[in-house]
């Protein structure tokens, strides 16, 4: 049995667009990643980032995170594949981030014994684990000047200069998401567009709330009317008492680590917090129709996954090179059109409704235009300005207090 490449982001692009950077926008290509490749190989900066590059770059990343298809039965990555034809450096792309605490657990040994983790990029979500590792000197200061593109076309608004890393000194981000409410209608039978509701009791079934230790808490908080960011450890019990009593009173919650949009899509659950790139691909591959997600009118959550270099890599003039290479439009509106999370690159969209206009195939041409109007994928300031950021954990001090509150949750 064969894919349709139309409506399986996860195997393939959703349609057979034009040879990618043909004529003058391949040469405009190249030239854009000459000051990186020019000043790594003239030692223009000091310490790990001095000299040419290596050849090689290992990537660390989520799961289906990065634009794929099937080329003969091999799976390739074609956003990877042009930057290495332009720069000459091999990717070693592997899908071996689950979570951001396990993955900082494997590599954490390594970090503090000063050697190689393997990785020379890692995406990792601000939050406790990033804060951490950016307090230990854990990973790489950035070089400004080796990341034109990322100065150029990051969003002001959802990329630079961020509350937990001031300056991008160590982070680019990757993409973002918004964590709010997800519900099939067919179960519902109503709209659930806010965490009152979510939480009322009032719905004909089950709801689903993440068991991890970041998501979960920060949008509790919200519903039980505290703000994360300034919560205090009082405040961390006092959201833990009050789902807890609602649970108590007969509240039924399913906990989940994984697989909550397959509960919501066969009745498991009928509403569930969630990720808007996690509903967006499931309605783009053929889920019962209708499954909508919604930022919650009293509180959304806005995350991003950032792309670091931890102490150690072997190839830190490669890994920038490449950080740098995603920010260029053409490349970042390749990412968006197959993970349909929020773009840290705002000019994406133009690439992406031109893509639409060239697509032959009606259901890829719909798809595209859908991705560069939606919200979900190219977020409007103004709407970014309303959602709330985690609670920040600095010391080991908040970090144990914040298990001991939420703990009873936490898978």
């Amino acid at each position: 049995m064969t894919t349709n490449p139309t409506t399986d982001p996860q195997w393939a692009r959703p349609f057979s667009r034009r040879m990618f950077l043909r004529g003058a926008g391949g040469a405009l290509g190249v030239l854009a990643l000459a000051p990186i490749l020019e000043a790594c190989a003239s030692g223009k900066d000091a310490g790990p980032f001095e000299g040419a590059a290596a050849g090689r770059v290992d990537f660390a990343n989520w799961p289906l995170y990065l634009d794929r298809r099937l080329d003969k039965g091999r799976v390739v990555r074609p956003s990877m594949q042009e930057f290495t034809r332009q720069t000459g450096i091999e990717v070693n792309y592997r899908e071996v981030i689950p979570d951001a605490d396990t993955f900082y657990r494997q590599i954490q040994p390594y970090l503090a014994a000063g050697k190689p983790t393997g990785w020379d990029i890692a995406v990792i979500t601000n939050g406790a684990t990033l804060t951490r590792m950016i307090e230990l000197q854990q990973v790489m200061e950035l070089p400004n000047d080796l990341r034109p593109n990322f100065n150029q076309h990051a969003s002001e608004a959802l990329a630079k200069d961020p509350g937990y890393d001031p300056g991008n000194a160590h982070t680019m981000p990757w993409q973002s998401g918004i964590t709010g409410v997800a519900w099939n209608p067919a179960l519902t039978g109503t709209d659930v567009k806010t965490l009152e509701h979510l939480f009322s009791g009032d719905l004909p079934g089950k709801i689903g709330l993440f068991s991890d230790s970041v998501d979960m808490p920060n949008l509790l908080m919200l519903a039980a009317g505290i703000e994360p960011e300034t919560s205090t450890e009082a405040q961390w019990h006092e959201a833990a008492a009050w789902l807890q009593g609602r649970i108590d009173r007969g509240l039924r919650v399913t906990f989940f680590k994984q697989n909550y949009v397959n509960a919501l899509a066969n009745g498991d659950v009928v509403a569930t917090m969630a990720w808007s790139g996690d509903i967006y691909q499931e309605n783009a591959i053929g889920a019962p129709e209708g499954l909508q997600f919604a930022t919650p009118s009293d509180g959304g959550l806005l995350w991003t996954d950032n792309m670091v270099i931890p102490m150690g890599a072997q190839h830190p003039v490669d890994a920038i090179t490449l950080m740098d290479f995603v920010y260029r439009p053409e490349i970042a509106a390749m990412i968006a059109e197959f993970v349909a999370y929020v773009t840290p690159v705002p000019a994406a969209r133009d690439q992406i409704i031109s893509d639409a206009n060239a697509a032959t195939d009606p259901r890829a041409k719909e798809r595209l235009q859908v991705l560069a109007d939606s919200p979900l994928v190219f977020l409007p300031e103004e709407q970014a300005s309303t959602l709330h950021t985690y609670r920040e954990l600095k010391t080991d001090e908040e970090l144990a207090a914040w298990n001991d509150a939420f703990g009873r949750f936490i898978a």
